[in-house]
């Protein structure tokens, strides 16, 4: 039975639950069971929360024997990215400065879930303050691919992409401020959404001035579902979505129905395709995968296809600068004097370098220029595909390759399609798009206009329809 319940999904998993034909206890023992076999290997979570995860199902399990209500994600596992605050639990995000950080409250995010009755597995591994595409930091092990463990799952949250994809939790949260939902999703192999902003408050995490590093990327960032499947993470929003007060942010609930968005066919929608933004290089395997995947869009969905590029040149330098200038910079450099020869060289080049004050508001300027291309772009397309990353899963320990399809790159050039998107806002999934010949995965994103969570939830679902992708499991090898 326990082999049956890691594959179930979450809707099914909540649903037997409540009917009684499985028991909480009985699936957090699955997944914790799992998690011992499989982690040692994976790494995917840096803080497991074994005793928290079995005394919540055991107080799940008492409710429903007396006949009490229920959450709707009731007995679900769940993982949480490490930068995401669950009050008592230690939070390291990736940093030996927070090394021994315990928040006093859970995020918003955590809240909900809380009271929708998940099971909370324990923190997921991360790069040191999400500043990274990739899944290594300095104070705990690399989290590892499932479908090859030499390779990087991306990130930032790499251990909530590893966990879902090897079946150790259905769900998970991450955080997304350049791609961090979509990025590890792509390399993992599963369904990763960021509805717009604003749809899932956010708080303490990246709103709390208190922790420099944990309060960047405010205008930036987002908390995501990633999932086996379309549906869970639709239900994962039904449960996250709504506004509060402590996420200036935040938006009004009521415009979407989170439950029914997947349902219904996108027959006679306008779809771009841009397989480069026009100034990308791309993995030969990547181009050709994704773009049979739009074809699927046009052959089989029924939508109109057409090659377009918004037509802004490449933001990546002003993407930076927002985040720096979103970042409590005088906090951070005065904690590098203590950390910075323990702290990530990336990070600390990041925070090292002299930025100009007319750097930080160019960056802006430039971020209304792509906002106001891409809104321009939109009027004539309801969706926008790209391929998620620009290339597969590569080596352990790397920010990214510097060659791609021939040419000499930046090592963050992989990255280019996600973090436009958090520039704009917009809602944009990642769903699974196929595989290469080594059997690395490779994700395509579907971006949707302003506000338009639906229609990205609703066309994810209709791809998951048409070309089926909750049965391909990672062969990962088990550590003990």
């Amino acid at each position: 039975m326990t082999d049956e319940i890691y594959r179930m999904p979450a809707t099914e998993l909540a649903a037997r639950i409540s009917a009684k034909e499985l028991s909480p206890v009985e699936v957090t023992d699955a997944a914790l069971e799992r998690m011992e076999r499989l982690d040692p290997v994976l790494h995917a979570f840096c803080e497991p929360t074994h005793d928290l995860a079995r005394s919540t199902a055991a107080n799940i399990a008492k409710r429903i024997s007396h006949g009490e209500s229920v959450g709707p994600l009731a007995g679900v596992p769940i993982a949480i990215k490490d930068l995401i605050a669950v009050k008592g639990v230690r939070t390291a995000m990736g940093s030996p400065i927070y090394r021994d950080f315990v928040p006093d409250e859970d995020d918003v995010a955590v809240e909900r879930v809380k009271a929708a009755d998940a099971v909370i597995l324990g923190k997921t591994t991360v790069p040191e303050f999400g500043y990274s595409g990739a899944g290594h930091n300095p104070v705990s092990p690399a989290a590892r691919n499932p479908w090859n463990t030499a390779m990087t799952p991306g990130g930032s949250s790499a251990g909530s992409g590893a966990s879902v994809a090897a079946g150790i939790s259905p769900v998970a949260l991450g955080t997304d401020g350049g791609g961090s939902v979509r990025i590890p999703s792509a390399h993992c192999g599963i369904y990763g959404f960021k509805a717009s902003m604003g749809r899932v408050p956010m708080y303490p995490g990246a709103r709390d001035e208190r922790y420099p590093g944990a309060s960047s990327w405010e205008s930036l960032g987002h908390i995501g579902p990633m999932t086996r499947t379309v549906a869970d993470a639709a239900l994962l929003m039904s449960v996250l979505a709504g506004p509060d007060p402590r996420d200036r942010y935040s938006l009004p609930a009521g415009d979407v129905d989170w439950l029914a968005a997947p349902e219904g066919g996108i027959s006679g929608m306008r779809v771009a395709f841009s397989p480069d933004w026009g100034y990308m290089s791309v993995d030969p395997a990547v181009r050709e995968i994704t773009t049979q995947a739009a074809k699927v869009f046009e052959k089989q969905l029924g939508c109109t296809v057409e090659e377009a590029d918004p037509g802004w040149d490449d933001p990546f330098e002003a993407f930076w600068a927002v985040v720096v200038g979103d970042t409590d910079l005088a906090g951070m450099r005065a904690l590098l004097d203590t950390y910075g020869s323990e702290m990530s060289p990336n990070v600390v080049d990041i925070l090292s370098r002299n930025w100009s004050a007319e750097e930080l508001t160019t960056a802006k300027t430039i971020r209304k220029a792509v906002y106001n291309k891409m809104w321009r772009f939109m009027q004539n397309y309801d969706l926008l595909i790209t391929p998620t990353l620009a290339v597969p899963p590569f080596a352990l320990y790397n920010q990214g390759p510097e060659i791609i399809d021939g040419r000499m790159l930046p090592s963050t050039a992989w990255l280019g399609f996600t973090f436009p998107i958090n520039l704009t806002g917009q809602p944009a999934a990642s769903v699974p798009a196929g595989f290469t010949s080594d059997g690395l995965p490779v994700g395509l994103q579907i971006i949707g206009r302003h506000l338009a969570d639906a229609s990205v939830l609703r066309a994810s679902a209709a791809f998951e329809a048409a070309a089926p992708w909750a049965s391909h499991w990672p062969s990962v090898p088990e550590g003990m």
